[in-house]
């Protein structure tokens, strides 16, 4: 089978360098241009990278000779690639517009960004969870006046510790939701040698991340109305986020609140049994078991459990009743992974089987 070309802008950082290691030896995709800013365009890309590789994993050999390219130049990508990764550190506006001239120009783009989440008529989408909204592709490129281009996002990281434990149990209606995320280092492009003031410290504060936990999900949970996407009502959630000293990781303590109260028997069943699109595909970064719950008082334990299912899947633990609360329970997904670059490889992987990179 010939794999379809595949680009990666934003490829010289933390998020970029993840998309390259799991795109290594992939089954469907090969990577064939790295984009980045303007001052790593023309430079191989172990040069432009330097001593800035994060990753354990160490970089794959047939990256260090590519050159890099400018991210601007989307006509010179265009041909090299049917489509792209793109995780760019710009302004908002500054990724929006860059996001549009690619897809505009017929290269559809897989965003790892913020920028388009909130856009009427691109998909944000976990692809257990909501891959129907993948039909608003259809008016999107009406808006673009596109053949092929279009934009698809991955939602924030922080939201795949506790919304996927959360959606099967939305048939006994959620009420209201409390969430604190404890979230690691990485998930501000930083590891400990660059940030040592995180070392034996809390930081109770992630600037933005507040609000899109409690909003993303609704959007999530939306359903498709006249070529857009319109967000879910209920339930309420209020959110605290904290940045603490792990390196992968974001771990949630979820309060939940239910119109019909389940038995924990009932919540445990759901969670077992629920999968989606990509399990039953059997995509390539699909979990075996997308969700995993732990008998054991101390977990899930970032340290333990974040790479689980090559650090796609989300682990589950301490669910009890609770006195004010129906139910709480502790949540963990691996951030770089399932909350970022893994997730935006998985959507990849689903609009390829489904036929939208045609």
């Amino acid at each position: 089978m010939e794999k379809m070309k595949v680009g990666v802008v934003g490829a010289t950082g933390m998020v970029g360098q993840r998309f390259l290691t799991l795109l290594d030896g992939h089954p469907y995709f090969e990577v064939t241009a790295l984009a980045a800013s303007a001052r790593s365009a023309g430079k191989t890309y172990a040069e432009a990278v330097g001593d800035r590789w994060k990753l354990k994993t160490p970089m794959p050999e047939q990256y260090k000779n590519m050159i890099v390219i400018d991210a601007s130049e989307v006509s010179k990508m265009a041909e090299l690639v049917s489509f792209v990764f793109c995780a760019v550190d710009m302004k908002k506006d500054e990724i929006k517009a860059l996001e549009e001239l690619y897809a505009k120009n017929e290269i559809p783009v897989v965003s790892n960004n913020s920028a388009n989440r909130w856009t009427p008529d691109v998909p944000m989408v976990i692809p257990e969870i909501n891959d129907s909204h993948l039909e608003v592709i259809e008016a999107q490129r009406k808006r673009l006046g596109t053949k092929r281009g279009f934009i698809a996002v991955k939602p924030n990281c922080s939201i795949q510790s506790y919304v996927p434990a959360l959606t099967p149990l939305r048939k006994y209606g959620i009420k209201e939701v409390v969430a604190t995320t404890y979230q690691a280092i990485s998930g501000a492009g930083k590891t400990f040698k660059e940030w040592p003031e995180m070392i034996d410290n809390v930081i109770p504060y992630i600037g933005g991340e507040e609000e899109k936990s409690e909003q993303e999900p609704l959007r999530v949970w939306g359903k498709v109305e006249n070529g857009e996407i319109v967000k879910a009502d209920a339930p309420v959630i209020t959110t605290q986020c904290i940045r603490v000293p792990v390196t992968d990781g974001h771990t949630a303590a979820v309060f939940v609140r239910f119109e019909n109260k389940p038995t924990k028997e009932e919540i445990l069943k759901v969670w077992a049994e629920f999968k989606g699109k990509p399990q039953e595909l059997g995509l390539p970064h699909a979990p075996e078991q997308f969700i995993t719950y732990f008998e054991e008082d101390n977990r899930p334990q970032a340290a333990l459990d974040r790479d689980i299912y090559g650090g796609m899947g989300v682990t589950v633990g301490r669910l009890r009743e609770d006195t004010v609360y129906d139910y709480k329970f502790v949540g963990l997904s691996h951030n770089t992974l399932r909350g970022a670059a893994g997730g935006a490889v998985l959507i990849a992987e689903l609009l390829y089987r489904e036929g939208y990179f045609n």
